[in-house]
C-alpha cells in the first residue's frame, strides 16, 4: 500500500485525550502521530501514550503507542501504520512528511493563545477552550462537563471552569504544585494511597495527598514543573476508580471527533477556504 492511500492525521498532545482521539483515529485507519507538548504536563499516564515518550510501553485498550524519532520515520509508517506514532517532533516538522488530512488540537491549554490550525491541513479540529470555527479551526469541541463533546459551530468555546467531579469530589482531588520546581515521586498509578500520604516531592519539599483513593494520574518523575499545575489526581470512588483505558471524557470527545471527521469526508462540513484540497 503507498503512501498516498493511508489518511494522515495529526493530534497535538499525548494527553488521555488526546491519546483517546488517537486510538479511535487508528481504528478508522488513519496513520496517526502525536505530538508532544510539555505544557500542561500529562498526569493520566495509564490512559495515555505519554510514556511511549521515554521508551516505556504504553497501550491503550490493545492499541500501542510507538515513539518515533524522525520525519523518515513517520513517512516510512505511512506504508502501513501499526501502531499510533508517538514523537517529540513538533507540529512543523511534521508538516513536510505530506499533506495532512486532519489536524486536532486536544493540548487543552488555557493560558496560551490558540494556534490558527486552517491553512494547514484539509481539515481542522479544536478541543477545548480557544478555538472558534470561524477564526482557527474547522470544527471545534466543548470540554466543559455542562457541554462535554458539544461541536461548536459559531463564536468560541467556553473558557475552562470548575474540574468535573468523581466520586462527587471536584477539583480538590487535584494536587497542584506550589512552586516551581523539579518534581520527584517512588509512587505508581493505581496506588491506593490516604490523606496526608507523601506521594512525591517537587525541589525536596514535601507534597501529601489530599484524601484517601487510588493515584489516578501523576506527573512522570524526573519532570520540571512551573507553579499552580497539577501535579496528582487522586480518584475517590474506590473500587469504581479507574486510571487505565478510556475514561467517559476520552471517549465522549473521540466520538465526537471521529463523527466530525466523517461528516466532513462525506461533504457535511466544509473546511476553511485557506484549507489545501
Amino acid at each position: 500500500m503507498g503512501t498516498n492511500a493511508v489518511r494522515f492525521a495529526v493530534v497535538l498532545g499525548t494527553n488521555e485525550i488526546a491519546s483517546a482521539i488517537g486510538v479511535h483515529l487508528h481504528r478508522e485507519g488513519y496513520c496517526v502521530v502525536l505530538s508532544h507538548d510539555p505544557n500542561p504536563p500529562v498526569l493520566r499516564r495509564k490512559m495515555a501514550f505519554h510514556d511511549a515518550l521515554f521508551g516505556d510501553v504504553a497501550r491503550v485498550e490493545n492499541v500501542i503507542g510507538a515513539r518515533v524519532e524522525s520525519t523518515m520515520d513517520v513517512f516510512k509508517a505511512l506504508a502501513g501504520p501499526q501502531h499510533v506514532l508517538v514523537t517529540w517532533l513538533g507540529l512543523l516538522d511534521l508538516l513536510p512528511v505530506r499533506g495532512i488530512d486532519v489536524l486536532i488540537d486536544a493540548r487543552m491549554q488555557t493560558r496560551k493563545v490558540t494556534p490558527n490550525l486552517r491553512g494547514m491541513t484539509r481539515f481542522s479540529i479544536g478541543i477545548g477552550p480557544g478555538f472558534s470555527p470561524s477564526v482557527n479551526c474547522d470544527v471545534a469541541i466543548e470540554t466543559r462537563p455542562d457541554r462535554l463533546a458539544q461541536v461548536v459551530r459559531d463564536g468560541w468555546t467556553l473558557a475552562k471552569d470548575d474540574v468535573g467531579e468523581l466520586g462527587g469530589i471536584g477539583a480538590e482531588r487535584l494536587v497542584h504544585s506550589p512552586h516551581e520546581g523539579r518534581w520527584h515521586t517512588p509512587v505508581e498509578i493505581g496506588t491506593r494511597i490516604y490523606k496526608g500520604f507523601v506521594i512525591g516531592h517537587l525541589s525536596g519539599i514535601a507534597v501529601t495527598a489530599p484524601h484517601d483513593g487510588i493515584l489516578r494520574g501523576i506527573v512522570r518523575d524526573g519532570s520540571d514543573v512551573t507553579a499552580g499545575v497539577a501535579l496528582a489526581e487522586i480518584d475517590p470512588r474506590g473500587r469504581h476508580a479507574q486510571w487505565t483505558g478510556i475514561d467517559t471524557q476520552g471517549q465522549a470527545l473521540a466520538q465526537a471527533a471521529i463523527a466530525a471527521i466523517r461528516k466532513h469526508a462525506a461533504g457535511g462540513v466544509r473546511a476553511s477556504a485557506a484549507s489545501p484540497h
